[in-house]
């Protein structure tokens, strides 16, 4: 079934309302879940899953090791650190000059990377790997489930040809883990932040994790029990997300958007700070290969419906990711239209 959300408290504006977030059943009859997945992600870009097959220890564990290392003292954690990109990171988001109001890890997927890393992050690093790679384990599991039933969904005649960028061994799927401290006001400046990403928020609210769309082909986001993500309907208008620590939300990144040729939209989003709560999120990034091209399926082009993006390499949108702010839209450089333009302005040749 699917049902909406209750409204939140959370902070609200002339341009921010409360509205329903689907909730997907993922026990429920496979060809009508198929069906709400794709609509779900056509509408939103994004939606609530129950009925998980993750289990709760897997997910208590992970946040167990996440709390105990945030509960260190600056100097302890700056041991594993700077986050260039992996290891942990205060305050800047990206190469690109862009702030917020937290602290993270930011680790890759793979097994060896974690062991590596862990030694640095917890005083029990097999202990801290362990929560970690089943965390991981369960996450990409349960996107490529979502990305079978999207497959399904459009009618794409192998089923798999999603799930399997996920499932590759050298994929490039990332692992997240934000805390977001509790924040006065009395302490923000507001000329530290773009103000971009002041639009619609009140003065009880600052900004932890500034307005963008994820790059990858999915997210698999969960969070402990205090609210301050928001996400950006197509019409620009900004729906508070209530938290649900026992569930996972699920987002469309650039690399579906382009999957799909533009049937499903990455879903721009937000984390507001709390002034009296700690709010720790966790999310898994599916990503493919660096050598794997993404370009819109062949079900998803037609004569009427051609292709919307040029072809090209994951690790080359990673650069062009890397390469520009936080809120800039990525995907626009990789536009079929935007690749003609640019060759009607080059100067012709001699």
């Amino acid at each position: 079934m699917v049902a909406p959300c209750p409204t939140s408290m959370m902070v609200r504006s002339k341009k921010t309302k409360a509205v329903g977030i689907p909730i997907i059943d993922l026990s429920m009859e496979r060809s009508k879940l198929s069906e709400l997945v794709v609509k779900a992600c056509e509408e939103y870009g994004f939606f609530k899953v129950v009925n998980h097959s993750v289990p709760k220890e897997v997910i208590s564990r992970l946040e167990e090791e996440g709390t105990e290392f945030f509960s260190k003292t600056s100097s302890e954690k700056r041991q594993a650190g700077p986050a260039t990109p992996f290891g942990y990171g205060c305050k800047n988001i990206g190469p690109n000059g862009d702030m917020g109001d937290l602290e993270y890890l930011l680790l890759h997927t793979n097994p060896l990377c974690i062991s590596d890393r862990s030694k640095t992050i917890s005083n029990h690093p097999i202990r801290f790997s362990c929560a970690v790679n089943d965390y991981i384990e369960g996450a990409k599991e349960l996107a490529c489930e979502i990305l079978d039933l999207v497959a399904e969904g459009l009618w794409v005649p192998d089923k798999s040809s999603l799930s399997k960028l996920i499932r590759d061994v050298h994929g490039d799927s990332l692992l997240r883990i934000n805390h977001y401290p509790p924040v006065s006001n009395k302490n923000w400046d507001p000329s530290k932040v773009d103000p971009r990403q002041l639009q619609n928020c009140n003065n009880n609210n600052t900004i932890g994790f500034g307005e963008h769309s994820d790059p990858q082909i999915l997210t698999i986001l969960r969070s402990n029990n205090v609210g301050g993500l928001q996400i950006s309907t197509h019409d620009g208008l900004w729906i508070p997300v209530p938290p649900d620590p026992n569930e996972f939300f699920i987002m469309v990144g650039d690399a579906l958007q382009v999957l799909t040729n533009g049937r499903f939209v990455s879903v721009r989003h937000r984390a507001l700070t709390n002034t009296t709560k700690s709010r720790m999120s966790m999310m898994y990034f599916a990503a493919p290969p660096l050598d794997w091209w993404i370009a819109p399926l062949p079900k998803m082009v037609t004569p009427h419906n051609p292709s919307l993006y040029k072809p090209f390499t994951w690790a080359q949108y990673k650069k062009a990711a890397y390469s520009l702010r936080l809120g800039d839209s990525r995907l626009d450089l990789f536009k079929v239209q935007q690749q003609q333009e640019d060759s009607h302005l080059a100067p012709a040749s001699p």
